[in-house]
């Protein structure tokens, strides 16, 4: 999914990407998939705009934050856009969006003791 995806990247990159960079600007290479992908991050706002050099397709999303909410938009791999909208609100998460195949999904996670997230 790729609230994942935006997630792992916005908490952390993997030890499996070859990361450089500052705080305002990171490249990452991914020789594994063939993945390489750029993160911009400026205010409140980060933006990934990625490139995978075995399949020749490009992918980018942008999120946003105003307070409690985070807005996701994106264009996947195929070409079509998806978004997600995510607002907390004490240890509940609530998600809602589209995927990059038009179809709405919607979720409430909430946060354990251990800080992990987890959906019904």
């Amino acid at each position: 999914m790729r609230i994942l995806f935006l997630v792992l990247i916005l908490v952390s990159f993997t030890s499996f990407a070859d990361c450089y960079g500052t705080g305002a600007f990171k490249h990452c290479d991914d020789l594994d998939s063939g993945n390489s992908y750029d993160i911009y991050k400026y205010g409140n706002t980060t933006e990934v705009d990625g490139y995978n050099s075995r399949t020749g397709s490009s992918w980018n999303e942008t999120a946003t934050t105003y307070g409690n909410t985070t807005y996701i938009d994106g264009t996947s791999a195929n070409g079509n856009t998806w978004n997600e909208e995510i607002t907390r609100s004490g240890n509940t998460t609530y998600i809602d969006g589209t995927d990059s195949n038009g179809n709405h999904f919607s979720k409430i996670c909430t946060t354990d003791y251990l800080g992990n997230l987890i959906c019904d």
